[in-house]
């Protein structure tokens, strides 16, 4: 650093920035002078300095600036602008500090400033900027945000119309352009399992798990799911485990993990799951559901109503909890009950294929036809691509009808989804019922050949060996029936059947051991009651309630009047008193609630009950597949 020299000094005296003091006082500072420049430029002024560089690559400027190399001060100027030194003023340190605006410049000074900072703006376009490496470097653009809501919607309608490649396409640019989002992934994990590339789908899942660090429950709740179809219980437990860490307000994987482990008989251990999913989520019409569910499947039907009443509560909207109440009460020969239930169904979801049908088969079970074909050809109007719905109304023409009508409907559905088993079952059983030996062999071969190890496949074996049976293929009978229990080893059905056979065959003694095997190999669950006290007392603390809902000694016509009262309880709204026979079979629905479904269809969906008819498509024979089960 150099310090200003006198005028009479040739050489610039070198001195030190952190010298000895000159006073005794330790407190002393250093004086620094800073120079004022004059409001009239001179001729030997100094110039500004120039602004400092902004590159990233130049040395920090010193906070002490030295007078640049080719500036010279003449002595007479100093003699004339500057006072002369004295000699303590050598030893000061002079800072010179550049000037931010200087006054009386004019045009001139602003025209120079304008054209520095032109130029100073052409070498900044020049410069490379730097940034940190991230995991969106090498994306030259990234989309706006909306993007990718818009490509997951359009992704979605490709999925729905079994466009499975654009959507795959479509969900990979949303996966490279936002890596972090889950939404992607998941969707793209459904579409591969729905087309059954289930290592392509787990593959995809572990990558959403890396790519959001394991923070996302819904790709580990998927991936649980994708691992419970594929019988892996003990990898799909762990993963409900991490969706659960990641969230445990998530209730899907609460829910989920308590299914798997009933459908493992873990009875207390789904029980468990599903109170912590109620501690955490609060009231949720799933948990509830399932919680019915099981309280029905234990006979403590009081309990499942209650349950069921919570879980419409949580979301009236719930077409499945309507739905499994109704079934409740169809199962207790509540016919009234279940039609009002039926009816809240098709209220919270119209369009649901799933309520349609199942009303459609209750009215078949209680002997009304015409009002069954017309719900049926309803839901099939509203969801065209179902091949459920043309399958229980083409076994319907067929028991009320013709067998071709039946048969032209069975076509259309396989054709609509011709992965779908129970149809291939359907049609083969009415294909041997006709008489058509052969065409119901192929069309059995046909539903193995798309799976063999599903519970239809357990049911398709065993309708394939009573045929076998019939036609006095006994050994082809017993290894079909053999097939079927190593699928399903707790089909009562195929167990009795294949004793029938050897009794009918003279085997006493081998028909007593196989129903000995049935006994000694059946999974029997024992469910407690005692947690349902403490259980409900979480769920409403409300003990009064809770007492009446407990009784169990009410007579069956108490008991059919209360399920009435606990459903118009939950649509806050009053019944007549009446108590209602177990046997009502009334064919007059819209009489007995005031719900007349062709004005509801009408209105709400807009469709003429009057008017529906199932377009039927004639096409080629279906294929047939030879190959040996």
């Amino acid at each position: 650093m150099h310090l200003l020299s006198s005028p009479s000094s040739s050489n610039p005296p070198n001195f030190s920035l952190f010298s000895a003091s000159q006073t005794p006082n330790p407190l002393s500072k250093f004086t620094f002078r800073i120079p004022t420049l004059p409001l009239h430029s001179s001729p030997y002024s100094l110039p500004a300095p120039p602004p400092p560089r902004c590159s990233s690559r130049d040395s920090p400027t010193p906070v002490l600036d030295p007078f640049p190399v080719n500036a010279t001060v003449s002595t007479e100027s100093q003699s004339n602008d500057v006072p002369p030194e004295t000699e303590s003023a050598k030893r000061e340190l002079v800072v010179r500090r550049p000037a931010m605006e200087v006054s009386g410049e004019g045009d001139a000074g602003d025209a120079a400033t304008t054209v520095l900072d032109a130029g100073l703006a052409e070498l900044a376009k020049k410069m490379p900027i730097f940034e940190p490496e991230t995991a969106e470097s090498g994306v030259k653009e990234k989309p706006l945000a909306v993007n990718l809501d818009l490509a997951l919607y359009r992704a979605k309608i490709l999925t729905r119309n079994f466009r499975y490649a654009e959507a795959e396409q479509i969900l990979e640019k949303c996966i490279y352009y936002w890596p972090e989002d889950g939404r992607a992934y998941v969707a793209l994990g459904k579409a591969l399992s729905k087309q059954s590339k289930t290592a392509e789908a787990r593959a995809v899942y572990e990558k959403g798990c890396q790519a959001t660090q394991g923070e996302n429950p819904y790709i580990w709740q998927c991936w649980a799911v994708l691992e419970t179809k594929m019988g892996n219980v003990r990898r799909a437990r762990e993963l409900f485990d991490a969706a659960t860490v990641a969230d445990k307000k998530h209730i899907a994987a609460w829910h989920g993990w308590g299914v798997l482990e009933l459908k493992q008989g873990n009875i207390k251990k789904a029980r468990h799951l599903l109170a912590k999913g109620l501690k955490f989520c609060g009231g949720n019409e799933y948990v509830y559901q399932t919680l019915a569910l099981l309280e029905a499947k234990a006979n403590r039907y009081e309990q499942a109503r209650y349950l069921f009443s919570q879980a419409t509560r949580c979301n009236p909207k719930s077409c499945a909890s309507w739905l499994a109440w109704a079934q409740l009460e169809m199962q207790q020969e509540n016919n009234r009950a279940a039609r009002q239930l039926f009816e809240k169904s098709i209220q919270a979801s119209p369009k649901n294929r799933f309520a349609w049908h199942v009303w459609g088969m209750f009215e078949i079970n209680i002997g009304n036809v015409d009002k069954a074909r017309k719900l049926l050809k309803i839901g099939h109007a509203l969801n065209p691509r179902d091949p459920v719905l043309l399958q229980s109304l083409a076994l319907l023409e067929y028991k009320n009808s013709t067998a071709n009508l039946a048969r032209q409907l069975f076509r259309r559905a396989s054709e609509l989804d011709p992965r779908h088993q129970p149809v291939w079952t359907a049609w083969g059983w009415m294909e041997w019922k006709e008489g058509n030996i052969e065409t119901a062999r192929k069309l059995y071969q046909k539903a193995l050949s798309i799976n063999s190890t599903s519970e239809t496949a357990a049911r398709c074996l065993q309708a394939w060996g009573v045929l076998e049976q019939r036609v006095g293929n006994l050994s082809a009978a017993r290894r079909l029936f053999r097939s079927s229990l190593n699928i399903n080893s707790q089909s009562y059905v195929t167990w009795m059947t294949w004793a029938s056979l050897e009794e009918n065959q003279g085997n006493a003694v081998r028909a007593e051991e196989i129903r000995d095997l049935y006994f000694q190999q059946r999974t029997e669950v024992v469910d407690d009651a005692s947690w349902v006290m403490g259980f409900l007392d979480i769920i409403d603390p409300a003990l009064e309630r809770i007492k009446n809902i407990l009784r169990l000694d009410q007579s069956s016509k108490e008991m059919q009047q209360d399920a009435l009262r606990t459903i118009v309880g939950a649509n806050e709204s009053n019944i007549d008193e009446e108590p209602v026979s177990p046997s009502s079979n009334s064919n007059d629905m819209e009489s007995e609630s005031g719900f007349d479904v062709d004005a509801f269809v009408k209105e709400k969906l807009s469709l003429d009950p009057s008017k529906l008819e199932v377009q039927m498509v004639t096409s080629r024979p279906f294929p047939v597949n030879r190959s040996r089960v």
